[in-house]
């Protein structure tokens, strides 16, 4: 552990960014209110993509896009175990609850896999439309919504057969998951990334070439709601730990945009760094952090005439914003700093321990 870390038998933060142009996982460690340590820098497949995700013994797992393999890595020895092969160009991963199997979602193949954890292999494939991405897995492991940016729909597949227990024979369990639905967002969409609100009643769906975002009702499948981002170029989503704030990246205009879930109407605009792509809130709910993905500096234009862009934001980095400072319907830069990782950061996690 670094010499700052924090004091033995407290809890840690670790902010972990995927980095993908330097093909690493960069980790940093947060120690006190606004300081960051650079743990390490953990390299792993080409052109790594989305988000760390972790198992709840600590294991975590990253797609290498141009690898056709998931990587999987451990934070605090600061390496990689090992490598499972999966489909082509992998890009989004999800952990089943019980931390069994993963699913991975493989842009070139048109499919999701499904990861033996334990024995790190792909058992089957589930064909799917075409270049699926980012996925959200129901917290009772029945089902995962996994956004198809080609055929502009989200696959709901039917993944019970993975945590049912009276299945104990992984190759039969597997093979058992199947798509059974189709939630269609507006044509030309592309839809991004999914996630699921705290409740788990509500869906929501970044769409890429779309300035509306998209939210399901779980309970029916059917469109709930669409709210006006005022751009195109939504990427990553996160919400606050009490469910009534949902976080959206916006990359074309460099912002965050936060949504007031019950009314569904937009209630700050916070600038972030350059492309901003994934987004992660902290456990307290008092930090976000946003992945500057843009590969230069030079502000984005603002989407309010008049708006100011700041100039001292660069790329590879992580931006840090607290949530603490007064909000606002105005574009207005909010109390941030700057973490330095690796090029390309396109996601960013955070594992407690």
């Amino acid at each position: 552990m670094a010499a700052n870390s924090q004091a033995e038998g407290t809890m840690i933060e670790l902010v972990c960014s995927t980095d993908t142009d330097s093909g690493v996982v960069t980790v940093v460690e947060r120690v006190g209110q606004n300081n960051y340590v650079l743990r390490g820098k953990i390299p792993v497949g080409n052109a790594p993509r989305g988000s760390v995700k972790f198992t709840k013994d600590g294991r975590g797992y990253v797609s290498n896009g141009a690898g056709d393999t998931i990587s999987e890595i451990d934070v605090i020895s600061n390496r990689e175990i090992g490598r499972i092969k999966v489909g082509v160009a992998p890009r989004g991963v999800g952990i089943v609850p019980g931390d069994r199997f993963a699913l991975v979602s493989n842009s070139g193949s048109n499919t999701v896999s499904v990861v033996d954890l334990s024995h790190r292999r792909e058992v089957t494939q589930v064909a799917v439309g075409r270049d699926p991405r980012h996925m959200a897995i129901s917290k009772a492991g029945d089902w995962a919504y996994v956004s198809i940016w080609g055929s502009d729909y989200v696959s709901k597949l039917d993944i019970q057969p993975l945590t049912d227990p009276m299945r104990a024979d992984v190759d039969t369990s597997a093979q058992a998951v199947r798509e059974v639905g189709r939630m269609q967002v507006r044509s030309d969409a592309h839809p991004y990334s999914t996630a699921l609100d705290p409740s788990g009643e509500l869906l929501f769906v970044a769409n890429t070439q779309s300035q509306y975002l998209s939210i399901f009702s779980t309970k029916t499948d059917k469109l709930h709601a669409e709210v006006d981002l005022g751009s195109k170029g939504s990427r990553g989503i996160a919400f606050s730990p009490d469910g009534k704030v949902a976080f959206v990246s916006v990359e074309d205009t460099s912002e965050v945009v936060a949504i007031d879930v019950p009314s569904m109407a937009i209630t700050r605009r916070i600038e972030v760094g350059p492309g901003p792509r994934g987004i992660a809130v902290s456990r307290d709910g008092g930090t976000l952090y946003s992945s500057a993905f843009s590969r230069n500096s030079s502000p984005v234009n603002a989407r309010q005439p008049g708006a100011r862009q700041p100039s001292s934001f660069n790329p590879n980095t992580v931006t840090v914003v607290d949530l603490s400072a007064p909000t606002g319907t105005a574009r207005a830069v909010a109390s941030w700093s700057q973490v330095d990782v690796g090029k390309g950061p396109c996601s960013v996690a955070i594992f407690y321990r």
